[in-house]
């Protein structure tokens, strides 16, 4: 059983954490741990037909992410990767600085610790230097950076197209098997 988190951040894009929730439920090897922050849920309602609820029940497990104490945010519950879809600038200045001042912080810190997997979907532009500075920092400790960034080499025809390629994209840096999306070939 693959153990994967999923923390969705307070930046715009939620639907690309909604939308690799929801492929992972399709694969019954992996288990899915979720946290949420305020703004997040506060962007599920503005930008999705989604309530946080909703999003809450397509996961195994989910955390409150003030719970400082929840499972995840030891090194000694063994997970296999997080991902942080998407990953606000706030989120990704208080990992690349180790302030753990919520729960998607602290598990995120765990996986750099502890040598797993860590995704990070950064949702900005454009970005300032800062932001460049942070994403470099945890590129270098191997933090893989996944930004969303659509290709046109597949002809997307919606915007689920997009988020397919997106998702993707991630579930291929997993390690998951999938054909979500048409793939490049010449």
């Amino acid at each position: 059983m693959k153990k994967i988190v999923i923390g969705i951040s307070g930046a715009s894009g939620s639907i690309y954490g909604i939308d690799l929730l929801k492929k992972l439920k399709q694969y019954k090897d992996v288990e899915t741990h979720l946290v949420m922050n305020k703004w997040a849920m506060e962007n599920i309602k503005l930008e999705t037909p989604y309530d946080p609820q909703n999003i809450i029940e397509m996961a195994d497990f989910y955390y409150d992410n003030n719970n400082l104490g929840a499972s995840i945010s030891s090194g000694s519950f063994q997970v296999d990767a997080m991902v942080i879809a998407p990953a606000s600038m706030k989120t990704v200045a208080g990992i690349s600085i180790g302030f753990d001042a919520d729960l998607i912080m602290r598990a995120a810190g765990v996986m750099i610790k502890e040598n797993k997997q860590l995704i990070l979907v950064p949702r900005e532009t454009p970005l300032s230097a800062i932001h460049l500075e942070n994403l470099t920092k945890l590129a270098k400790l191997g933090v893989h950076i996944i930004p969303p960034i659509p290709s046109f080499y597949d002809k997307p025809k919606t915007i689920q197209d997009i988020i397919d390629h997106q998702s993707m994209k991630i579930l291929d840096s997993l390690g998951i098997q999938n054909n979500i999306e048409t793939r490049w070939e010449n």
